[in-house]
């Protein structure tokens, strides 16, 4: 196994609606994190502004898939 194979996965999604919440901003891509339970409600969790996890409608996000570059750089910094 190369070390290509064994780097988890990560998605990431476009902010695009936020209906005036502070701890989203448009236009931001955020790290989606794992949460069956919510994808099957229609939400997404997600690292907002405040550093914690929330779940937010999937609505608000467009999900976008990065190259490896820019995800480690996103990740870095995150």
């Amino acid at each position: 196994m190369t070390l290509a194979t064994q780097r988890k996965e990560h998605k990431f999604a476009l902010c695009v609606k936020n209906d005036e919440c502070d701890d989203l901003e448009l236009r931001k891509v955020y790290e989606v994190f794992p949460d069956e339970r919510a994808a099957k409600d229609g939400y997404l969790r997600v690292i907002d502004e405040s550093g914690e996890d929330y779940l937010y409608p999937k609505s608000y996000f467009i999900l976008v898939k990065l190259p490896r570059k820019a995800q480690d750089a996103l990740l870095v910094t995150s």
